[in-house]
């Protein structure tokens, strides 16, 4: 684990970012895609994930954040009317975070009914994602904070609740790691 506030390598060290107390490596407990890097909180079921995905050249860089949280929203089997809803959209200014190569930044918060595992019990997640956009690399980069707002009796999350001693995660450490995101090697995006 490391310290608060010291930068963790991410990607062998091409990037870095400010993590939140508490965060685990996933990739220490099961193998995860080699275009992420995911991290869960230790007393609680909330989660964090950097992924880097294809630049959609497509899609303006005013609605790539609402294009990737609808991407996850297919992954989650959160497609439904009524299994997801964006509330928030804002763009980053530049003199705020530290990945100077992206194009643009945004930020959304939504919400999606998700389950894990294809269980049938549904949870209520707000996820709050950042997108970085690296149109000279080909690369999105999405930094999503998965923070479970109730969780249903029936999950396999149900035990994971947060105790009365856990501290969770804040969408001000959210917004901390989306600020101390930093690219130290470009050869990472090939």
């Amino acid at each position: 684990m490391q310290r608060v506030n010291e930068p963790h390598p991410l990607f062998g060290g091409a990037l870095s970012a400010i993590l939140p107390h508490g965060a685990v490596d996933v990739s220490k407990m099961r193998e995860i895609p080699d275009n992420q890097e995911a991290f869960v909180h230790n007393r609680t079921d909330q989660s964090l994930i950097v992924e880097l995905v294809e630049y959609q050249d497509h899609v303006s860089d005013q609605d790539a954040a609402r294009y990737h949280f609808e991407d996850i929203a297919g992954n989650n089997a959160a497609t439904q009317p009524g299994a997801q809803e964006v509330t928030e959209v804002v763009a980053l200014p530049k003199s705020s975070v530290s990945l100077s190569a992206c194009s643009s930044a945004w930020a959304l918060t939504g919400t999606q009914y998700v389950s894990k595992y294809n269980e049938t019990a549904r949870n209520l997640v707000r996820l709050h994602l950042g997108v970085f956009r690296l149109p000279q690399f080909g690369t999105d980069v999405l930094v999503t904070f998965n923070d479970p707002q109730s969780i249903c009796p029936a999950s396999s999350s149900s035990p994971a609740a947060v105790g009365p001693d856990a501290e969770p995660w804040t969408v001000e450490d959210f917004q901390h790691l989306l600020q101390s995101l930093t690219l130290h090697n470009p050869g990472l995006f090939g």
